[in-house]
């Protein structure tokens, strides 16, 4: 498949699988119009971090909630279609490595190697710069987002909070390099400052 059909695809399949969900849909098509703008800094992946964004939620489809884990069900239904490196994209989303282990996910980097790449942190850094409305927010307010959705309780804040020195330094190399290739974004998509 070509990157062109790959991202055509990715997005055809969020939005068949996550419409229905409308605000969950809305968020993915924020953050692959923010991974659209930032993948001009990133050549020949500029694609792969699109559709990536575009798949990172798809776990949350009622129809692919296995496990419950919308990283891990996401990520093994796009394997199963096929594509490795987004799987493993989709797992790592925004940390998820952190969530993993806390739900007792042992296996986790075995069944989903971690990239620990440029293209990994991007994909983060779109997923957590845009709120759950499709807004831009800086990282600081996305993760106070989750915070109080969830609840000091619930695992997901408790693994954003050991995951914010990695968030912080995704955004960070993101912008970096974004400035670095003379990317401009603007509007509703500007770069958090």
């Amino acid at each position: 498949m070509t990157i062109p059909g790959l991202v055509a695809w990715s997005e055809a399949t969020a939005e068949r699988l996550l419409s229905p969900l409308g605000r969950r849909w809305e968020h993915v098509r924020q953050v692959a119009a923010l991974a659209d703008l930032v993948g001009a800094a990133f050549a020949a992946d500029h694609g792969t971090l699109v559709a990536a964004a575009y798949l990172h939620d798809v776990g949350y489809a009622p129809s692919l909630a296995l496990e419950g884990f919308h990283p891990l069900d996401g990520a093994r239904f796009v394997r199963d279609q096929g594509h490795e490196r987004l799987a493993r994209l989709v797992a790592h989303h925004s940390g998820a490595r952190f969530e993993a282990k806390l739900r007792g996910y042992g296996d986790y980097l075995d069944e989903f190697p971690f990239e620990d790449s440029d293209l990994d942190r991007a994909l983060t850094y779109c997923d957590l710069t845009t709120g759950p409305r499709g807004t831009r927010l800086t990282l600081e307010q996305r993760v106070k987002e989750i915070m109080d959705r969830y609840g000091s309780g619930h695992v997901t804040p408790r693994a954003i909070l050991q995951g914010v020195p990695d968030f912080e330094r995704a955004v960070s190399e993101t912008e970096r390099l974004v400035e670095h290739a003379g990317v401009v974004i603007n509007g509703s998509q500007a770069l958090s400052r």
